[in-house]
């Protein structure tokens, strides 16, 4: 539904402007329109929209309104040319007392440091801040690293998208190639933060 011309080559990461007879708009949580600039959840409008999911009429109110608009779950952003950005997706933000984290933000800015070969940003579960961002990072062979070098190379990050937390392990992809995010928020979930800090408590109490 969108489409990005040779002329505009130079928007890199734009996925483009809305194509002949499709409608394309960011809205909030309350599916109204943001300001232009502000990252939402994208909302498609044209012929090729969808009509519904097969016997399933309660998904389909959940992703379609009365106005034909389909609500992609794909979090976005319109610059000041009308081009749309792609930012994350809507179930993979992380909310974290209050602010929103964008997991893609970090994980591109991870990949970029050498010792690096994969890496997937999840939210944890936090008593105080309702969720945490991990990091769970897969090394290059032959190299090594430590979370202080993760934590130090994220001071270049703004303070609320460092992340609190640092797994050093493989990074679990589908066939597509795409990270198997839910797989990693079952095994490093609560039970997981649980079990690591009576860990940390047991051999604190050894040491005293």
């Amino acid at each position: 539904c969108v489409h990005l011309g040779v002329e505009n080559i130079h928007k890199v990461g734009a996925i483009g402007i809305p194509g002949y007879k499709w409608e394309c708009k960011i809205v909030d949580e309350n599916r109204n329109t943001v300001p232009q600039g502000e990252v939402g959840e994208l909302a498609v409008k044209g012929p090729g929209v969808m009509i519904c999911y097969y016997n399933n009429p309660k998904a389909t109110d959940e992703v379609l309104d009365k106005d034909r608009w389909l609500y992609t779950g794909d979090m976005a952003m319109q610059d000041e040319d009308g081009f749309y950005y792609l930012v994350d997706r809507k179930k993979d933000v992380i909310i974290m007392g209050g602010e929103n984290i964008y997991p893609v933000q970090i994980e591109d800015f991870l990949h970029a440091f050498e010792p690096v070969n994969d890496v997937a940003v999840i939210g944890l579960p936090d008593k105080r801040l309702g969720e945490i961002a991990a990091a769970i990072i897969q090394v290059k062979e032959g190299y090594t690293c430590t979370e202080e070098q993760i934590n130090r190379y994220c001071r270049k990050l703004p303070r609320y998208k460092r992340p609190r937390k640092i797994i050093f392990a493989e990074v679990p992809r589908n066939p597509t190639g795409k990270i198997e995010k839910p797989k990693l928020r079952e095994k490093y979930g609560a039970a997981f933060l649980v079990a690591a800090e009576n860990e940390m408590n047991a051999e604190s109490e050894m040491n005293k």
